[in-house]
């Protein structure tokens, strides 16, 4: 399937900014699960090459997967605030938010705690090998993430074994909840930032950085502004320079307030260039 893109995409950036965990290149394309299909896709341009292990889904799929519905250009026209933010927009032009499965989503970012990108896409894979089911594109072999009834079936024990760690009952606690009804992810879709935010992080493991972490790659709520490390070192070295570092709650205030509805995209700019620009060697 070939797909003619009519907005930027950068589909480098945009799978490779920390939003998803199970993305890996292999002879010149990106291996991925979405949902049940196991998809290889690469970039020509501006056309979209794609394989999938199912040929039941539409284009539509992947384009919801990939924002392509969001209008980029009206989005830089609200977060190009300052040079720093203008800056990181151009040289990663066309990253986009993805639209991902709230369940899985909640997940890998409790994986996410206290520990770095590599050792998530581990802890994720570790899961989705033991539980998931298996899907086949070519040579290629992946296994479907697991579901919130595999997670209530099984016990903190396993899930350590399987590398979580301290995250393990946490990530227990969220599949028995889901499991049981106790809580619906796709409602929050609907349900306003700070109720939905509040919600969220009433379940064990979950604060303020994770649960907005959940909301904005999976849950529509562009405004949400997640802070972590690297969010908080670029907003203080550039923002708040030569003064004692803000707390997080009064940086998530400030940006709120500063970049607005899509404070998503600016974070993600943000903490995509930051996170590179540290990785790079010093002379």
């Amino acid at each position: 399937m070939r797909i003619t893109l009519e907005e930027p995409l950068n589909l480098k950036e945009t799978l490779e900014s920390g939003q998803a965990h199970r993305w890996r290149q292999i002879d010149g394309k990106y291996s991925g699960v979405i949902g049940n299909v196991l998809v290889h896709i690469r970039q020509s341009e501006r056309t979209l090459i794609i394989d999938s292990s199912s040929t039941l889904e539409s284009e539509d799929f992947l384009l919801k997967y990939l924002r392509l519905d969001d209008d980029l250009e009206h989005i830089y026209a609200h977060i190009n605030k300052d040079e720093r933010v203008r800056t990181m927009t151009e040289r990663y032009r066309g990253l986009r938010l993805l639209r991902q499965d709230p369940w899985e989503c909640l997940v890998t970012f409790i994986c996410s705690s206290t520990t770095n990108m590599k050792r998530i896409s581990l802890m994720v894979e570790n899961m989705s090998n033991y539980f998931g089911q298996k899907l086949e594109l070519g040579e290629d072999i992946r296994f479907t993430f697991p579901t919130s009834e595999d997670i209530s079936n099984t016990d903190e024990k396993t899930l350590r074994e399987l590398g979580l760690g301290f995250r393990a009952p946490y990530v227990l606690n969220c599949g028995k909840k889901v499991q049981a009804g106790d809580l619906d992810l796709n409602t929050l879709i609907k349900t306003p930032y700070t109720e939905a935010k509040e919600q969220l992080m009433s379940l064990h493991g979950v604060g303020p950085k994770i649960a907005d972490c959940v909301l904005v790659f999976s849950l529509d709520k562009l405004e949400a502004f997640p802070i972590d490390v690297w969010v908080k070192r670029a907003l203080t070295d550039w923002y708040f320079p030569n003064q004692k570092p803000p707390s997080n709650q009064d940086l998530l205030v400030w940006a709120n307030e500063y970049f607005g509805e899509y404070a998503g995209y600016s974070q993600q700019y943000l903490f995509h260039g930051r996170r590179l620009l540290d990785s790079k060697p010093t002379d």
